[in-house]
């Protein structure tokens, strides 16, 4: 089906005409707003009535409520791009908008209502999205991304791990781990796709120049390397195994970045932020393979990861998407860059505070900076999202930042 038939005119409101819009806002608002509570509840200024330790509500709140909305408006808007019908929207989009925010209603108040019944609410919106996504591939014939589909199962399975092991254990450390570790195999694969395909439709009208090399068997291998490490470290995180995998995959994933011409990209700040989101990966696996020998904590791995490559990556296509499906310029204006800035020394700093390399303070500006980027882009882009397409252009796979149908 043209690209024109399925974006004939929505006819309700423009903020249920893509899935994007909802949603982006919704990850916006989220990733700000819980790390300012977070802040006041890690130091007992705020009280959260969850049943969840405050780390796992934390966690929770940020995988499964963030990560969620993000990766639910990311799929709803590049579903379409793949299959050639038409965008969820209307009022299927807003039912499951409502799912999302009855499950961060639930979970915030699961010590009032009760554990079972918050799981209950929680996962719905998981089931939903998933339910929506494989009903617009198998209906398009989209075979080939049904693997996406798959990852996505795997964050709704960590889901409900989570709350069943925080529940009866009082900790949800396996599910933690399982829940980042599928998002990043997800982060892994969307940005082998994305970042080389944008970098190389900027650069190939030039004519000049080395291009990115273009998803192939490398790829296929660091994504499998990645799974197997991924699958040791949740199970053992501190084992030799772990160490060497983790080892192992912070070379391949920043060969792999190296691969994709991101020198070049300087005077394309949506161009640059995707290369730097992606140096989080890498990073995240070295420190991991180090906090396997004991010579650093963690948290500095997990949040080179969290805050860094799935919170800057996210940012950097939340920017992206909702300029190119507006009918708007694939260019960032000032406040889109101070949201890369806020967000990219935030992450820095909360890997930092997580090394000791700084004072007991660093984290609080670490978790207002990471806070503030997302909320300035909120702000910034609350018109777009809410409001009508600036064009009538059409946006095409790179324009919008949909994803590339997989080969």
């Amino acid at each position: 089906m043209p690209a024109i038939s399925r974006l004939r005119a929505h006819e309700g409101l423009a903020f249920l005409s893509y899935g994007f819009r909802p949603f982006f806002l919704l990850a916006a608002l989220q990733a700000g707003l819980t790390i300012l509570v977070w802040i006041g509840f890690v130091t007992g200024r705020i009280a959260v009535p969850t049943a969840f330790a405050p780390v796992d509500w934390h966690v929770h709140e940020m995988l499964f409520g963030f990560q969620a909305a993000a990766i639910g408006g990311f799929l709803l808007t590049a579903i379409p791009n793949w299959t050639g019908r038409l965008p969820v929207r209307g009022a299927p989009l807003l039912g499951l908008v409502l799912a999302w925010i009855a499950g961060r209603l639930a979970v915030a108040f699961s010590a009032r209502i009760g554990w079972d019944l918050a799981l209950a609410l929680d996962m719905a919106f998981l089931i939903l999205l998933a339910a929506a996504c494989v009903r617009e591939i198998v209906a398009g014939r989209n075979w080939r991304n049904l693997g996406v589909v798959v990852l996505l199962g795997l964050i709704g399975a960590a889901n409900l791990a989570f709350h069943l092991e925080a529940h009866f254990t009082g900790e949800a450390a396996y599910a933690r781990r399982g829940a980042i570790a599928a998002i990043l195999v997800l982060v892994s694969l969307i940005g082998g796709r994305i970042i080389p395909s944008f970098t190389r439709n900027w650069l190939a009208p030039s004519g000049l120049g080395r291009l990115p090399v273009p998803f192939g068997a490398f790829d296929k291998a660091v994504l499998g390397a990645t799974v197997l490490t991924c699958l040791v470290w949740v199970a053992a995180p501190a084992s030799a195994v772990s160490g060497g995998l983790l080892a192992l995959c912070a070379g391949l994933h920043l060969a792999r970045l190296m691969r994709w011409a991101g020198d070049r990209t300087w005077r394309n700040p949506l161009l640059v932020i995707l290369h730097v989101s992606y140096l989080f990966v890498p990073l995240g696996f070295g420190l991991g393979a180090a906090a396997s020998l004991g010579w650093v904590l963690p948290g500095a791995g997990l949040h080179a990861w969290t805050a860094g490559a799935f919170g800057t990556l996210t940012l950097a296509v939340m920017s992206r998407a909702s300029l190119g499906h507006t009918g708007r310029p694939l260019k960032a204006g000032a406040l889109t860059q101070a949201c890369y800035v806020l967000v990219v020394l935030g992450s820095l700093a909360r890997v930092a505070s997580a090394l000791n390399l700084g004072p007991p303070a660093l984290l609080d500006v670490a978790g207002l900076a990471w806070s503030l980027g997302f909320l300035v882009f909120a702000a910034a882009y609350w018109p777009v999202l809410t409001g009508p397409r600036a064009a009538q252009k059409v946006p095409s796979g790179p324009a919008g930042c949909s994803v590339p149908a997989a080969r």
